[in-house]
């Protein structure tokens, strides 16, 4: 069993999350926090607001009839009800204001949790609005990469630059059979779409043991990977063709053989053994047909992630039940960016697959579905719409907040995005 975090622990988190929202917009500019009018990006100042207006929404106006700090927080924040399209068009509050706003959401949130009758809904809901706001402060780091925005100083992290063993190449073995896929009601908290473990069958297969690297991918695109209709399905190839893509959407070159990646506002040589980023599914796809290999699917990903042995309980993380911690993973943005593949061996899972939680996201072959018995959550909002049109990927990302994660984790992209921190990993073809 998953302990519910003390109203001690949220409290903390609380704080957290909105520090991490208010660091990663307090040097931009007023005008950058608007921004340009993309499909993949909200304006900053509208979207650190809807996040405020979450918290206050499930945490403290879930009695009918609440009123809003703010009169006007509901016709400005909805995104429900607010198309993205127009979120530039509205009189939004400035931002002293909405700075205003986060404060006083937050400090009655504190408020309600510090109060002796703060109830086990209280807790539930606070933990769906730290989660949001996680999942926003990564999106935020996005939209600075997306824009060409500097990169934001979070926390240095001194491990990166350890020496770590190197890992072997190749595939890891899963013998087939009986797996619980999903998430059990031992947890204190999940999402409706990881609802709930049910046995699935699984063949043998073989998994790589780490992701795709830079080098790997560099090489598809020098031969061609991109020219070639016969490696692309017929909407990958039509994505390619709109958009006249012939290499990651980050790069360009500076020489035969040598690629420089937009990393925020500086370019860079290409790091050889970091994990490609910034592809989209179609890329992804495209990639293995020429490798002659394939995506896995969601099941067998997190069978890769946790199975530990047959008839034992899988494991919560790759490497065990116990939280990440520095040597397990790259997540939370100490980094400021991925590290080698052959990096963080004490994260492997039981299988020795290196590096599935945190790094880059890894897209899967799967398409996003509830998973059998599926009911919607309070926040209805959360996964039903996009079931069907999005593709699921796993693991997390160094960005990630590594109180989001765990190896049932699901989360869900159109299989254009490329703005995302989403890599990698294959699977041989069966035979």
């Amino acid at each position: 069993m998953t302990p519910a975090p003390t109203a001690d622990q949220l409290i903390a988190w609380v704080r957290d999350a909105r520090q991490r929202t208010l660091h990663l917009i307090a040097d931009l500019s007023d005008a950058q926090l608007l921004g340009p009018q993309l499909s993949i990006v909200n304006p900053l100042l509208w979207e650190i607001g809807h996040v405020a207006w979450f918290q206050e929404k499930w945490v403290l106006r879930r009695e009918p009839g609440t009123a809003s700090i703010r009169a006007d927080a509901d016709a400005l924040y909805d995104s429900a009800a607010i198309a993205h399209d127009t979120r530039w068009d509205l009189t939004l509050p400035d931002r002293r204001q909405t700075l205003c706003y986060l404060d006083a959401v937050r400090d009655r949130v504190i408020e309600r949790l510090a109060h002796p009758r703060a109830s086990s809904e209280d807790v539930y809901f606070v933990m769906l609005s730290v989660f949001h706001e996680d999942m926003h402060t990564e999106a935020f780091t996005y939209t600075r990469q997306t824009l060409g925005h500097a990169a934001p100083d979070i926390v240095a992290d001194a491990s990166r630059a350890e020496a770590t063993p190197a890992i072997s190449g190749g595939d890891v073995l899963f013998p087939g059979g009986g797996f619980e896929l999903g998430a059990s009601a031992d947890e204190a908290f999940v999402f409706d779409n990881e609802k709930w473990a049910h046995r699935v069958e699984l063949a043998p297969f073989a998994i790589a043991k780490a992701a795709v690297t830079q080098a790997e991918f560099a090489a598809f695109v020098d031969e061609g990977g991109y020219r070639d209709r016969q490696l692309w399905s017929e909407p990958g190839w039509a994505w390619r063709t709109e958009n006249d893509a012939s290499h990651p959407v980050y790069w360009t070159r500076e020489g035969p053989g040598r690629w420089l990646r937009r990393d925020f506002d500086r370019w860079i040589a290409l790091e050889p053994n970091r994990p490609v980023i910034h592809v989209n599914w179609y890329e992804a796809d495209a990639y293995c047909r020429w490798a002659g290999r394939r995506l896995p699917t969601e099941a067998e990903w997190e069978a890769a992630a946790a199975y530990n042995g047959a008839g034992k309980p899988k494991r919560r993380f790759p490497w065990g039940d116990d939280s990440p911690k520095l040597q397990h993973a790259n997540l939370d943005g100490r980094s400021m960016g991925c590290m080698d593949v052959e990096d963080l061996p004490a994260g492997d899972s039981a299988l020795g697959c290196r590096q599935m939680i945190g790094n880059v996201w890894e897209w899967t072959a799967s398409d996003f579905q509830p998973y059998p018995g599926f009911v919607v959550d309070p926040y209805k909002e959360y996964s039903a719409p996009w079931f069907g049109t999005h593709k699921v990927l796993r693991g997390g990302c160094w960005a990630t907040r590594a109180r989001l994660l765990r190896n049932t984790w699901r989360n869900f992209y159109r299989p254009e995005r490329r703005d995302a921190f989403a890599g990698f990993r294959t699977c041989a073809i069966r035979p």
